[in-house]
């Protein structure tokens, strides 16, 4: 478990993070979301015992960060912003290493390692110096020492940086497997790898917590939540399919993205447009190219409990 008590970080006049406090337990994964300068790397770096805090305490499975911060980084894997590396090893040597600096047994190592190379399939850039790979490469050899001792709580700072789609896909189900038996905290821009991994948010702004709560929750809280979108196939049917389903009292209000095409039907309260919606269409024999419901939109709550301010 993580507990965080009344965490606060002072740099001069700036307060950076203002009493935060929260815990989270084993099988969480905690998507942790602000905007630049909220707070969110400064708490992390805390976490890890990276930064001490100006007031307030953490601990790391029951160890205190600041008395005990041998036993508690012991069980933490530490992915920060950047993934520093040294650029002039290759990833085998480097993570040799690490595992020997984690104190992984000789008799345990190469197992081990083959293990994480395998995951992270690192395999076929193992003899290159890291100064030579891509930036998902090194991205991925970053998550790879934070891997290698197979810590009980992972501190991940934007894991998926820099990686293309299919290797954002493969990080993402490694976060997820590794979540059944682990505690998983993941600093992020990308409100999609919180609806793609966490079973938990928490949004931070100057320094405060906003909102905590599941990503779920977070959705029902937009004003798209139980919203219908739909397109017609004829774009010139638009504005009088906006009319008549207007009309319905189910609906509150309709708008058009005058970019997509598309029209969405807002739900009145406690309404769910959708049947309706779609009753009317057959009736009238419109021919839709997308009607679909809308489960909420995290970028809207997020500039919402923000005050504004961007990802």
């Amino acid at each position: 478990m993580i507990d965080c008590q009344g965490l606060t970080k002072q740099y001069g006049p700036l307060r950076a993070v203002d009493n935060l406090t929260f815990k989270v337990q084993a099988g969480e994964v905690l998507g942790f979301l602000g905007p630049n300068g909220a707070g969110k790397t400064t708490t992390m770096r805390i976490i890890a015992g990276f930064l001490d805090a100006t007031a307030g305490r953490v601990s790391v499975c029951g160890h205190d960060v600041e008395s005990e911060p041998t036993a508690a980084k012991r069980c933490i894997g530490y992915l920060p912003e950047g993934a520093p590396t040294y650029p002039e090893m290759t990833p085998r040597s480097f993570l040799e290493f690490v595992a020997e600096a984690r104190g992984i047994p000789p008799a345990r190592r190469r197992q081990r390692l083959q293990e994480v190379f395998g995951l992270l399939h690192l395999e076929h850039v193992l003899d290159q110096s890291i100064e030579t790979l891509s930036k998902g490469y090194r991205r991925r050899v970053g998550l790879a020492q934070a891997i290698v001792h197979d810590p009980e709580v992972l501190i991940l700072d934007e894991p998926t940086d820099g990686l293309d789609p299919n290797q954002k896909h493969e990080v993402r189900q490694l976060i997820g497997n590794m979540a059944k038996s682990k505690l998983v905290v993941i600093s992020t821009h990308m409100l999609e790898e919180v609806d793609a991994v966490c079973n938990r948010a928490i949004i931070i702004a100057h320094g405060k917590i906003c909102v905590d709560d599941t990503p779920a929750a977070l959705e029902a809280r937009s004003r798209f939540h139980n919203a219908v979108s739909m397109k017609p196939a004829d774009a010139t049917k638009l504005a009088s399919i906006r009319n008549a389903v207007a009309k319905l009292a189910e609906v509150a209000s309709t708008e058009i993205d005058s970019v997509s095409g598309r029209l969405t039907a807002f739900p009145a309260q406690g309404k769910l447009p959708l049947r309706p919606i779609s009753a009317l269409a057959e009736q009238n024999g419109w021919e839709l190219a997308e009607l679909h419901l809308e489960s909420g939109r995290l970028d809207e709550v997020f500039r919402t409990v923000t005050g504004g301010a961007s990802a």
